[in-house]
């Protein structure tokens, strides 16, 4: 398949997967936020002083406020997406706290100055569209994550941190091409729990 129906295909692929999560009813949506959250409780990640990447939910996302809920209560330190420049695509991580503004996106950042190259954070849990069980992540198209994150296509050694899609079940694909630059998934978590790329779920 060529660069550019591959790129159509991908554009077709979101549409329908947007469709189908805007589909779960606001209780469906609701209780895969509280199964979400009581399986990263369960994880032994939500631990005092761990540092968390994570996103507040826009559209239909998986809604993650009981998981910040936890994770603030068990003393994390959390850090959500902030763009640097647009023009480039660029994005590090800030600290969740004090007031927040919508970017160009409509998503709400934080207006401090303060930032967390994501190598420095031990986890980070990643909004996406759609997912296959090699770890391959369909995200918005915009790719703020996987320029944030290249550096672990790099890396021999240690690529932290550990990277976990955050999803509904119904957004699993039987396959996803993958791009050159698409960083990989070391696990995924949806309603059902946390699913590794070794084919070991808790």
């Amino acid at each position: 398949m060529s660069g550019g129906a591959q790129a159509a295909n991908r554009q077709l692929l979101r549409r329908e997967l947007r469709r189908e999560r805007s589909l779960l009813s606001p209780r469906a949506r609701r209780d895969a936020g509280f199964k979400v959250a009581a399986s990263l409780a369960a994880s032994g990640w939500l631990r005092p002083g761990r540092r968390i990447g994570l996103y507040l939910a826009t559209g239909s996302e998986l809604d993650l406020r009981e998981t910040i809920r936890l994770a603030n209560a068990r003393g994390c330190t959390l850090f959500i997406p902030r763009i640097t420049r647009a023009r480039t695509g660029s994005m590090t991580f800030a600290p969740l706290a004090g007031s927040l503004r919508r970017n160009r996106h409509g998503i709400a950042e934080p207006t401090n100055r303060q930032r967390r190259h994501p190598s420095r954070l031990d986890l980070i849990l990643l909004p996406l569209l759609g997912f296959d069980d090699r770890g391959n992540r369909l995200g918005s198209g915009a790719g703020y994550y996987d320029r944030a994150l290249a550096y672990r296509l790099r890396r021999r050694s240690w690529r932290g941190p550990l990277l976990i899609g955050v999803a509904y079940a119904c957004q699993q694909l039987q396959t996803l091409d993958a791009a050159p630059t698409d960083v990989p998934l070391d696990g995924v978590v949806t309603e059902q729990g946390i699913r590794f790329f070794t084919g070991e779920t808790t």
